[in-house]
């Protein structure tokens, strides 16, 4: 008999752990151990729990995926890695692969396609849904999607654009006649989705992009 998958569930929605958990509960050879509301929680259980795979999502209040995946793949005994995520921009795909993770799944994946890919990673393979593989193949086929940003709104990209020439964000309310908190929300969102956590860092992304 082989031993079962163990596995450990990060997420800060509890209605998509529930679902997963359901799905996994399913499964034969697979056992759910514990489950983290975000990263920084998902390092600490998996040190304690030694899980074999964990499913990751990018996007946690308290502690991002990201962090946790790097944190998790330079362990010294390193569980595998499935992202289960939202996202699937570029940025988030490429940042996850290079933080260390084995796979790439979309929220909205069906049953069928999430069992395949939990049990690919779960025994060490690589594996990503359709969609996330087509942006692999496009990449490394030197055919890139032109924007480099796909994940941004029109909105959220002009408030970027405008970062990117240095300007404050009364300066930016003024020039798109938004309201002052309408942009803070913008860039609030900007540096979500692109994984940043100051404007600094927004910038430089947007500078390196030719934004």
């Amino acid at each position: 008999m082989t031993e079962p998958i163990t596995v450990l569930l990060a997420d800060d929605h509890p209605l998509f752990r529930k679902g997963l958990r359901a799905l996994l509960s399913t499964m034969t050879g697979v056992t759910v151990v514990g489950e983290a509301v975000d990263g920084r929680a998902a390092v600490e259980l998996a040190s304690a729990l030694r899980p074999q795979l964990v499913l990751m999502d990018l996007h946690m209040p308290g502690g991002d995926g990201l962090t946790a995946i790097r944190r998790l793949a330079g362990a010294e005994h390193p569980p595998h890695i499935l992202v289960v995520t939202m996202f699937e921009d570029d940025d988030s795909v490429f940042a996850a692969l290079r933080a260390g993770a084995r796979g790439y799944v979309l929220k909205d994946t069906d049953d069928e396609e999430m069992t395949r890919a939990i049990l690919a990673v779960g025994h060490g393979e690589a594996i990503f849904s359709a969609a996330i593989a087509s942006r692999i193949v496009a990449f490394f086929a030197g055919r890139p999607p032109a924007d480099p940003f796909p994940a941004l709104t029109a909105s959220e990209r002009n408030v970027l654009q405008l970062m990117s020439r240095g300007l404050p964000n009364d300066v930016i309310a003024g020039e798109l006649r938004l309201s002052a908190k309408t942009v803070r929300n913008y860039v609030s969102n900007v540096f979500g989705k692109l994984h940043v956590g100051s404007r600094a860092e927004a910038i430089a992304r947007a500078r390196d992009a030719g934004i």
